[in-house]
């Protein structure tokens, strides 16, 4: 079993300089690994602020800071946890043991796990979506396990058809959940990916399924309280520092250029921007010793919208919703009153693979999401809606269908002193906080073999119910 660093403690003032290329969660884990390791750490981040996609940004009209998207995490993120702990920042993320999907007719159906064991917690809520017919809820049932404990990939929604999945329990049950988790249809999304989500996140363990949201804005905790932590334990983080490129010779790097022109020397490099920017950052002709990298820029993409909605009183009671068969996939309460300059109460809607979306004028997204706000509450009606904002990331996450998995490059490179990090590197995870977690720490891994200080940073999964565990293994 692997025990997490701050469980062992540092290994010893190692004196070996460490440069992190990028803020974003995998930068900020593989810091934070890094300097619990006895590396000294110096960071770079291209924008204002640290944090990455998990970042906020100033809304000029309510001089509020307002995450880019609603970030969740569950509670099979036992990395990201792990993180949040040692840092001290998880009293800025609440559980949320009990969601609502919102069926068509506008009832809530609360889904939360009975005092049952993992993998039968979950089977009353599902079988009490009564915006589904009995058999398309036993069907569901009825697929879950053969799912969990299959073997290779293809597309998810082909899987589901030759396993008596309707439509209607594709599109309002199957495609509810995986376009939430990989940001894809299940025409789209690997099948290797869904069985991973329903068996990690649904099957195994009583918690993992669980939503950890956070109680205020990103930018004020992985940049303010996460960066400040970095800071007190001796690392320099570099805001607004864009690194221009990774000076190498075929074996190993040897300084950054930031795009000032100044140049800084290190002892190993930790690679954590985008997969689309990976590449510019070295010359061409380490690219050629690298071909790790070769395939980095094939992987697809899949954009994220979020309409940002302040309006002039409270239009639900819930802390979220799941809207079925709608537009808007998610809605998030932010309901605390806020002044721009009058009194307001902020909502957001997300959208996941909004391919379509993101093409369309941005009013006409804001209507068609404030209608459907309707048709669920009533309070919206009579509401005025005072301020709204759509804000689409092109390339949120990475997309991950099929043949996706072998584009991944794993977190050592042909430099024997440059890693990378990022949650498209080869975790086994699809595009989360978990993933970037797990890549930052496995970055510091490669750092520590080479040091002859090897050691097993990652947290182990929430172990399977002796009962889950049975079934996974049985034949």
């Amino acid at each position: 079993m692997t025990t997490s660093p701050s469980e062992r403690g540092p290994i010893g003032r190692v004196g070996r300089r460490v440069a992190v290329l990028g803020g974003g969660l995998a930068g900020l884990a593989a810091a934070v690994a890094a300097i619990e390791c006895g590396l000294e750490v110096e960071l770079f981040e291209a924008r204002p602020r640290l944090g990455g996609r998990a970042g906020s940004f100033l809304d000029p009209k309510t001089g509020q800071l307002v995450d880019r998207c609603q970030h969740v995490a569950m509670g099979c993120c036992t990395n990201w946890a792990d993180l949040c702990r040692r840092t001290g920042i998880d009293d800025c993320f609440e559980r949320h043991r009990r969601l609502w999907f919102v069926g068509p007719d506008a009832r809530a159906h609360p889904f939360h796990a009975a005092p049952l064991p993992a993998p039968f917690h979950l089977l009353p809520s599902v079988l009490r979506l009564g915006y589904l017919s009995l058999r398309e809820r036993l069907g569901i049932v009825r697929a879950i396990v053969p799912l969990v404990r299959g073997e290779g990939d293809g597309t998810a929604g082909p899987w589901l058809r030759r396993h008596g999945q309707s439509e209607r329990a594709i599109e309002r049950f199957w495609s509810t959940v995986l376009v939430s988790a990989l940001s894809e249809a299940p025409d789209r999304a690997s099948l290797a990916a869904a069985r991973k989500v329903f068996r990690d996140g649904f099957f195994a363990h009583r918690r993992a399924w669980e939503l950890v949201l956070p109680r205020e804005p990103l930018g004020a905790i992985y940049d303010g309280r996460l960066g400040r932590w970095l800071e007190s334990h001796g690392a320099t983080a570099h805001r607004a520092a864009r690194v221009k490129t990774l000076q190498a010779d075929g074996h190993r790097a040897s300084a950054v250029v930031l795009a000032d022109g100044s140049r800084r020397t290190f002892d190993f490099f930790v690679v954590a921007v985008p997969w689309r920017r990976v590449r510019s950052l070295f010359p061409e002709d380490v690219l050629r010793a690298m071909p790790e990298l070769g395939r980095a820029e094939a992987i697809p993409s899949a954009p994220i919208t979020a309409v940002h909605l302040w309006f002039d009183r409270p239009l639900m009671s819930l802390p979220h919703a799941v809207p079925i068969g709608r537009l808007g996939q998610w809605v998030f309460n932010h309901g605390q009153p806020h002044e721009i300059p009058c009194r307001s109460y902020y909502c957001q809607v997300v959208i996941s693979a909004s391919h379509e979306v993101r093409l369309r004028p941005r009013g006409q997204v804001l209507a068609e999401v404030r209608g459907e706000l309707e048709t669920i509450w009533p309070a919206a009606r009579a509401a005025r809606l005072l301020h709204g904002r759509v804000v689409t990331e092109p390339a949120a996450v990475f997309s991950l269908q099929p043949g996706v998995e072998a584009c991944r490059p794993s977190q050592t490179t042909s430099l024997a002193n440059v890693m990378l990090a990022g949650d498209w590197t080869a975790t086994g995870w699809p595009a989360t906080m978990e993933s970037a977690v797990r890549s930052g720490y496995l970055a510091v891994e490669g750092i520590l073999r080479s040091l002859g200080k090897g050691r097993a940073l990652l947290v182990p999964d929430l172990a399977p119910s002796p009962l889950a565990r049975w079934i996974l293994q049985s034949s």
